[in-house]
């Protein structure tokens, strides 16, 4: 007998919590929901006065850096699925903003290591916290139950990110 707790299946529906989802509406949700959440972030951390003006791309691969100092180009390249000349355009446009610097590998001098700088390090940190602090707010007002639940589902959307970006 399906339950007779109601889940959203976007804004304004809602569905009944035992009804099944085909695979194709849970996407759809979890690409809605994401999209709705990155555009809430981004309204509500609002970029200072001082911060750079970057493109997406630009974002991604600071963001990219940042989880993992030293990356070289071409690793980076992979993890974004971009071309590498289209990374090393996006190192330099980041090089000369001074917010990114490139080291060099102990192990063969001829590979980039990409690291970044401490005005985009600070930068990077600075947006992570408000956007984690602005998430928590919400998550803090959902119930203990929706926040037990929403803890559940978290190591299955690491699995759906790791699904997803296997080639």
């Amino acid at each position: 007998m399906p339950s007779s707790t109601n889940v959203a299946d976007g804004p304004g529906q809602q569905r009944a919590a035992g009804a099944a989802l085909a695979a194709e509406e849970i996407a759809a949700h979890l690409v809605r929901a994401v999209w709705q959440i990155r555009r809430v972030v981004r309204r509500r951390v609002p970029r200072r006065l001082d911060d750079p003006a970057l493109s997406p791309a630009q974002v991604e691969l600071l963001g990219l850096v940042y989880e993992r100092p030293g990356v070289c180009v071409k690793d980076a390249a992979g993890a974004l699925r971009l071309r590498p000349n289209t990374v090393s355009t996006l190192v330099n446009q980041l090089v000369d903003a001074g917010l990114l610097r490139r080291g060099r590998a102990a192990s063969d001098q001829r590979l980039a290591r990409l690291e970044l700088t401490g005005a985009a390090t600070r930068l990077a940190a600075t947006r992570f916290d408000e956007g984690t602090r602005l998430l928590a707010g919400g998550v803090e007002r959902l119930s203990a139950r929706e926040r037990r639940i929403l803890a559940a589902a978290l190591p299955v959307v690491d699995r759906l990110i790791t699904i997803l970006d296997e080639r």
